[in-house]
């Protein structure tokens, strides 16, 4: 099967920048190769990497101009347009055509580039009925496929399907869960508000001092705007509410085994993301639980899929009067006792083991021959 994958406008692949979906498609890719089929990774030209690169015997990719993401949603979308159609000046005939960016299913119209397979990658906001066309909407929770199904007509049949984000093979290597962990209270992802940041430095900060004495709160992530921050302003507020208390602000770290590094030297990780529309999936949370973190997350419809509550992870309400109270109530048991959860940790790797690549793969390509066979 001959496999093409049009990569987003503003970070590259493989991601040295970071970025869940890069990660995923990437993990993804290199599976499709592996199992013999021909795969065309289209993605931004930038950081020195060449143009044109062959990774496998399977897997070459082509790079072309992209651009560090604008603040402006509109200048977004416009880059995003540039950025498209120079892909579709560089599509090549295939079987599939898996795309990412706006645009780009907009314009393709020919079946000689392969059946259209958008992944959406945020809540939809109207978009969906300008990919009728499309022999595939697949996004990566249930929540997110219930609203682009929503979108449109009876008459557009099930075009969305869930298929989840992979782990990095590195993150399913064994871990040692007898280990003993440093006192530490673990974040990774975008330094942003939608993220809950400040409520979770609110809540950390409230924890009674025989606790907040003996841990220390890591924040890791990107928080320049164009790596998906929110711009130093909100990093030196942030800095600012919790002076106080034993924060870390970590600079982002792309490197997988430095990240998994992290993971292993933290004791409970805690992800309380206020993003109700635009949080698809979480693989921050994911990742962590396969390195045997004990996990928090909120009540997002999209954790609900990987995390069950006392059994694998654990959620709280972050839409009562008062969150940071909420969240500090669960920290307060989650700290004071981490031992007391040892079970909860041992599931949370077992379940991680299920988000293989090789296994979503399998998925994907099930999902590619059954389209393919159709006329």
């Amino acid at each position: 099967m001959r496999i093409t994958i049009a990569q987003g406008a503003f970070l590259p692949v493989p991601p040295k920048r970071g970025g869940a979906i890069e990660k995923a498609f990437h993990a993804l890719a290199k599976e499709f190769a592996s199992e013999g089929h021909t795969v065309n990774y289209i993605s931004r030209l930038c950081d020195g990497l060449p143009t044109k690169q062959t990774e496998s015997i399977n897997l070459r990719h082509k790079r072309i101009k992209g651009y560090d993401a604008p603040k402006s949603v509109l200048m977004l979308k416009w880059l995003d347009l540039l950025y498209s159609i120079r892909i579709l000046r560089n599509l090549p005939d295939a079987d599939i055509l898996v795309t990412h960016t706006f645009w780009l299913p907009i314009l393709v119209r020919s079946t000689k580039y392969g059946k259209l397979y958008v992944h959406v990658g945020r809540a939809p906001k109207g978009q969906m009925k300008l990919y009728r066309h499309a022999a595939r909407l697949q996004t990566v929770s249930s929540p997110i496929a219930r609203n682009i199904q929503h979108e449109l007509s009876d008459a557009d049949g099930e075009l969305s399907k869930v298929l989840p984000y992979p782990l990095d093979p590195a993150f399913l290597q064994s871990v040692d869960l007898q280990k003993k962990r440093p006192s530490t209270l673990l974040f990774t992802g975008r330094i942003h508000p939608e993220k809950g940041l400040d409520l979770l430095i609110k809540a950390f900060t409230s924890l009674p001092s025989r606790i907040k004495d003996k841990w220390k709160l890591r924040i890791v992530g990107p928080w320049k705007k164009e790596h998906g921050g929110a711009g130093p302003e909100y990093l030196n507020s942030l800095k600012a509410s919790g002076a106080e208390a034993a924060i870390q602000f970590v600079e982002p770290i792309f490197n997988q085994q430095q990240l998994i590094a992290e993971y292993d030297n933290a004791c409970v990780f805690a992800y309380p993301s206020l993003a109700e529309k635009g949080e698809t999936f979480g693989l921050s949370a994911l990742e962590a639980m396969s390195r045997g973190c004990l996990t928090l997350v909120s009540d997002l419809e999209c954790f609900k899929d990987f995390v069950s509550h006392g059994e694998n992870g654990f959620v709280f309400c972050h839409r009562t009067a008062n969150p940071a109270h909420t969240l500090a109530k669960y920290l307060i048991r989650l700290l004071e006792s981490p031992k007391k959860h040892g079970n909860v940790a041992v599931k949370a790797v077992a379940k991680a083991q299920s988000y293989s690549p090789a296994s979503v793969a399998k998925s994907f390509l099930e999902d590619f021959h059954k389209l393919t066979s159709n006329p």
